[in-house]
């Protein structure tokens, strides 16, 4: 896959900068899965050092958004149909959870039309790939942090860049998910206030993705 040069970084926050431009290159697609990462290449890119590059790497590594192969070789990870369908358990597990709290919660009902917006931004993407993982993805994000829960958004953001990276890879066919009619559902419960339904729901909406993404990952 080639890949456009990136933007020359200043000299504040050379590290932090780095690391943020080379993250970005990989979730946008910029850089997709099993692409090489040429340290050398990629400072005089970003107008940093080697030492800059491999150090912003291995926070990469850590993310799960980098992986080294043969020699040590630094490469974009890719994920097998296996852990497709096991991040997706993990987020319909947190989700069924961050659904439950919400239900419990007294403040259900701003919850509510807060995630009735976000679902109307999923329907208004013009038509763009981008924009529709973008608004996909802050619905689940929002649900998240509408729980109340600290360290269920921050587990929750944790496997958030994997996700962006295979469905910007292998996920354009699976737009139709992204629609708000296919999350629609998932308000409708927490307003219902029923955390049975709502936890099914959010099951059932998990399995959809990741039986169409891993099936793309096994093709791919």
């Amino acid at each position: 896959m080639s890949a456009e040069p990136l933007a020359s970084l200043d000299r504040s926050t050379l590290r932090e900068k780095a690391l943020d431009a080379l993250r970005a290159a990989i979730t946008s697609g910029q850089y997709g899965p099993g692409d090489h990462l040429g340290e050398v290449e990629l400072a005089g890119h970003l107008g940093v050092s080697r030492g800059t590059v491999r150090e912003a790497m291995r926070h990469l590594q850590q993310e799960g958004l980098v992986t080294a192969g043969a020699r040590g070789m630094l490469r974009v990870r890719s994920l097998t149909a296996t852990e497709v369908r096991e991040l997706f358990e993990v987020r319909a597990a947190l989700e069924g959870l961050a659904v439950r709290l919400l239900i419990d919660s007294p403040k259900r009902d701003a919850a509510v039309k807060a995630l009735r917006r976000a679902v109307s931004d999923l329907d208004n993407t013009s038509g763009e790939f981008i924009a529709h993982v973008d608004a996909d993805l802050a619905f689940h994000s929002l649900l998240c942090e509408l729980s109340g829960n600290s360290t269920l958004v921050a587990a929750w953001r944790q496997f958030t860049g994997r996700i962006r990276v295979m469905i910007m890879a292998i996920g354009e066919e699976q737009v139709s998910l992204m629609s708000g009619a296919h999350h629609a559902p998932i308000v409708d419960a927490i307003e219902a206030g029923s955390a049975a339904k709502a936890t099914r729901v959010v099951q059932e909406h998990m399995d959809r993705a990741a039986n169409g993404l891993a099936g793309l990952a096994e093709g791919a």
